[in-house]
C-alpha cells in the first residue's frame, strides 16, 4: 500500500479530482491503495446527508462532497487521511460496516499513542472523548464506496482553530461540543501525529506499507 504525506495544504477540489483519479485506477488494477494524510485551507464539506439548516454561519467556502454524513469542517490544524483501498482485497472482505469500525479503531489507536483515551458512541459518529465540560467530538469519519473502492477518510483535531467549527452544526450533532489535542492540553507536532496515524493504520489493517513519500506541491 502506498503512503502520500502532503506538506503544504491542499485545496479540496484538487483532492477530491486526486481521489476520483485513484479510485478509477485501483478499481482498474493499473494503481496501489492509497493513504494519503494533508490538511487543507480552512472550508466546509457538506456530506450526502447534510441539512441546510446545521449550515449557521458559513466563514469559509462550501464544497458539497459524495461522502456519507453531514456538515465538517477542514482546516490548518487538523490532520485528513484519505484512504483509497479496494475492500475486496481486505481480510475482512467487502463489508461496509467493518470497514467503518476499522476506521474508528484506526483513529483510538493513534490518540492512544498520546495517552488519550478516544471512545465510539452508539448513534454518534466519529470518535469521542470526555472532557471536564463534558463529552466532546476529537475525529471525523466521512466514507464514500465505488465498485467496492472506499474512499474520503477520516479527519483528527490536533490544533485547528475550534471557534471555525461555529459556522456549522457539525455532523448534526448541536448537543455536544468540537475538541482537539490541543484543547485536551496534549501537545503534538503534525509530524508525530503522522508517524502514529501510519503506525496505527497498518496495526488495524494488517498491511505494510510503502516509505512515505512526502509531498511538497498540492496534487
Amino acid at each position: 500500500m502506498e503512503i502520500n504525506i502532503s506538506d503544504h495544504p491542499v485545496e479540496y477540489e484538487a483532492a477530491l479530482t486526486a481521489m476520483e483519479n485513484r479510485v478509477a485506477e485501483i478499481h482498474a488494477g493499473t494503481e496501489a491503495d492509497l493513504l494519503w494524510l494533508l490538511e487543507h485551507p480552512p472550508l466546509y464539506t457538506a456530506g450526502t446527508s447534510a441539512d441546510p439548516s446545521d449550515l449557521r454561519d458559513p466563514q469559509f467556502p462550501v464544497f458539497e462532497t459524495g461522502r456519507g454524513g453531514q456538515y465538517t469542517y477542514h482546516g490548518p490544524g487538523q490532520r485528513v487521511g484519505y484512504v483509497m483501498l479496494d475492500l475486496k482485497k481486505t481480510g475482512q472482505g467487502p463489508d461496509i460496516k467493518k470497514y467503518i469500525w476499522c476506521l474508528e479503531e484506526w483513529i483510538i489507536r493513534t490518540l492512544a499513542r498520546f495517552d488519550v483515551q478516544g471512545e465510539r458512541r452508539e448513534g454518534r459518529v466519529g470518535i469521542w472523548v470526555v472532557t471536564p465540560s463534558g463529552e466532546a467530538k476529537i475525529a471525523a469519519i466521512g466514507v464514500r464506496v465505488r465498485h467496492w473502492v472506499a474512499f474520503h477518510g477520516v479527519s483528527i483535531n490536533r490544533e485547528p482553530d475550534l471557534s471555525h467549527f461555529g459556522g456549522i452544526v457539525p455532523c448534526g450533532i448541536s448537543e455536544y461540543g468540537v475538541t482537539s489535542l490541543k484543547d485536551l492540553g496534549v501537545s503534538v507536532s503534525s509530524e508525530a501525529l503522522d508517524g502514529a496515524m501510519v503506525e496505527a493504520f497498518a496495526d488495524v489493517f494488517g498491511v505494510t506499507l510503502d516509505q512515505p513519500s512526502r509531498l511538497r506541491c498540492a496534487i
